[in-house]
């Protein structure tokens, strides 16, 4: 029965030819293109090619902005980290300062007196230390966006 079915399949390989053509041959039409036309592309060539080079100066120069920025944050951030701990420190030794002096008060009055005295210092020291703080706060803010806001105007008129 194998062979039957191969035979048959043989014929019918055999019974099935494609028609031979030739593809046609279309040729492009030579033309000369006005010189006009290639200046006008030649200059908008060269004038991308400038854009190109500066968007890519002004990206390098911002790059190296926002660089310098983020390590003066940076900075900015630990010098306002280390001045809360310094006020923390001041806080505390003065509190241990109290208890211990109102460890040692003879009397009520006096234990008034010690209490007012330490809140009235608590309060200064509180309003220093918060000038202090919002002083360098604002003084890292500056100093790291000034940089930046000058970069990138200065790409904006390089640009325009």
């Amino acid at each position: 029965m194998s062979d039957i079915s191969t035979s048959k399949s043989k014929s019918k390989s055999s019974d099935v030819e494609f028609p031979k053509f030739e593809i046609p041959r279309f040729e492009m039409p030579k033309f000369e293109v006005p010189s006009a036309f290639r200046e006008f592309a030649e200059k908008s060539v060269t004038q991308c090619k400038d854009n190109w080079e500066k968007m890519k100066a002004a990206t390098e120069e911002a790059t190296g902005v926002i660089e310098d920025s983020y390590a003066t944050a940076s900075r900015g951030f630990t010098d306002y980290g280390l001045k809360i701990i310094e006020a923390a420190r001041a806080n505390t030794n003065s509190s241990f300062d109290y208890a211990g002096k109102l460890l040692t008060v003879k009397s009520v009055s006096e234990a008034i007196e010690l209490s007012t005295a330490h809140l009235r210092g608590q309060y200064e020291a509180f309003s220093a230390q918060t000038k202090e703080l919002s002083a360098l706060a604002q003084k890292v803010a500056t100093e790291t966006t000034e940089p930046l806001k000058a970069t990138m105007s200065s790409a904006f008129k390089k640009a325009a």
